[in-house]
This record gives C-alpha cells, structure tokens and sequence, in this order.
C-alpha cells in the first residue's frame, strides 16, 4: 500500500476532516464542552477559571515532560511522563471549554498566547535544574494542592468543571502518593539524599502560599456554587504536607512566601523568569509553522 493510500484512509477515518498538526481535534464523549454556562456566571469569568485550572495542568505537564530520558531509571521517566500525560489531558479539556466560551481553539490558546496572558501559579513554571529532589518536592506540593481543589470541584454546578474533577481526582491522588513515596525515600535514606531534599523543600516552599491567594473570578464563581476558594483548602494540605515530611524526617521550611507585584501574581499574568523559557520550547514549532496540517 502507498503512503498516500495510507494517509487517504486515514483522513477518510477521522470523516475526511483536517486537524492542525499541533492538536488532536480531542474530544471526550463523556464531556460536552459546548454545556451551557450555569445560571448566574458569567461565561467571561468561567473562561477565565478554566484557563487558571488549565494552565496550571499544561504548564507543569510541560516542565514534567522534560524528564523524559533525563530521569534517574527508566521506571521514573514513565511515572513521570504519565504523570504530564495525566495533567495535559486536563489541561485540553478545560482549554476547550475557555476556548469555547471565548471563540478560539485549545491550540490557538496553548500556543498563541503571550507569558502575560497565562494564568497559571508559579510553582508549575519553575525549573527542576535536573534535580529529582526538586522535581519530587514540586510534585508533592503541586499534587497535594490540585487534589484538594479538585476533590471539591466534583460538585460544581459547571458540568464539565465537574466532569474533569472526577476523573481528575483518581489521577492525582496517585500522582500525590508516587511524590509522597519518594519524598519518604530521599528524607528518610543517606545524610546525601536527606540534605539533597530538605534543599528541594526549601526551593520549593516560598511558592506554596501562592497556591492559597483568591482571585476575584474565584472567589465569585466559588460563591456561586461553580469554583472553588482556594484559601479553603490551605489548612488540609499544609496539614498533609506536614505529616508526609515529618515521616520523612525532615522539617516544614519556614521560607518567605514569593511576593506579588501591585498584588498580581500567576493568577493575573505576573510570572517568573522560567516561563519564557517553557513557552520558548512549547510553542516554537507551532509558531514556525502556522496553520500546519495533518
């Protein structure tokens, strides 16, 4: 058979469509992205919640990629990889259904879309510098914040916020236990591992109470029954934070928490050095080749 036979049946597969190069066209049957908004929120708002929620998914998705062949053993690169996997999935869904509400696609909003214009905390832009320390503590943190914000989720009035809360639930609290697990491993083994991680925390600390600041599109869809306030999750996840790096025979840093600039932060499109960097390696093919198809 010739590749052009190939590649015939294939569009003639997918209904004889075009996709763009860079995107799937991914749909999930179990989801209707095109759900009405639920009364009294606004579809602006809504947008803009499920860009926060989205952007943290596709940014740390990409920053975990990078551990691909770059890991300690082969069985970390795949745990980690399905991890990203696992977030960019959530990431696609809650981008189409901003996308939907503000008239663009989930790939015109990944790859289109300054550093100012992206909304996610800054603990999922950073860099691990080839630490797996650092990428363990990240994790740990990121994880443990996501799964309580998303536990709650489950019952917004949004349908599709509360599609990809119940799935996304299953998949977090693995991705918490798998950091958990090695968190114990490095703190609790050698005085190299131990002094290794308590320096991951300590790197990773000052992000954390960012994770807990309420924007005001939050605190107004929280009050409406369709988001959730993140300041009300922070006493849980400190609290589970505490345990798993006390067994781990280590200390809760007491690290200054990263400023805002005018009170803006990731939420707002105020961001660090890093994402330049993300977004220079996310979105150059995309952006070298635009309109490309498949």
């Amino acid at each position: 058979m010739s590749a052009e036979k190939v590649y015939d049946e294939l569009a003639e597969a997918h209904g004889g469509d075009e996709h763009w190069a860079f995107g799937t066209g991914f749909t999930d049957a179990g989801v209707q992205i095109d759900a009405p908004v639920p009364d009294g929120a606004g579809p602006a708002e809504l947008a803009e919640y499920c860009l926060m929620l989205g952007d943290d998914a596709l940014i740390y998705a990409q920053r975990l990629s990078e551990w691909v062949a770059n890991a300690p053993e082969l069985e970390e690169e795949v745990a980690l990889a399905n991890t990203a996997l696992d977030l960019l999935g959530q990431a696609r869904l809650l981008l189409s259904r901003a996308g939907h509400l503000l008239g663009r696609t989930e790939d015109e909003l990944a790859y289109w879309r300054s550093d100012a214009e992206f909304r996610h905390v800054n603990l999922a832009e950073l860099g691990d510098g080839d630490d797996f320390g650092v990428a363990v503590a990240r994790l740990l943190i990121f994880a443990s914040w996501r799964l309580a914000v998303l536990h709650r989720l489950r019952d917004s009035r949004d349908p599709v916020l509360a599609a990809v809360a119940a799935k996304g639930v299953k998949e977090l609290a693995y991705h918490r236990d798998y950091a958990a697990r090695w968190t114990l491993r490095l703190g609790d083994g050698t005085p190299e591992s131990h002094d290794r991680m308590r320096a991951a925390l300590d790197y990773a600390w000052p992000y954390l109470a960012e994770l807990f600041r309420v924007s005001e599109p939050e605190r107004r869809l929280a009050a409406q029954g369709v988001a959730v306030d993140p300041a009300e999750v922070e006493a849980e996840v400190r609290e589970v934070l505490g345990r798993v790096i006390t067994r781990a025979t280590l200390e809760v840093p007491e690290r200054t928490p990263i400023g805002t600039i005018g009170g803006r932060g990731g939420r707002q499109g105020v961001h660090t050095e890093h994402l330049g960097r993300v977004l220079a390696e996310m979105q150059s093919l995309a952006r070298q080749h635009p309109q490309a198809t498949w």
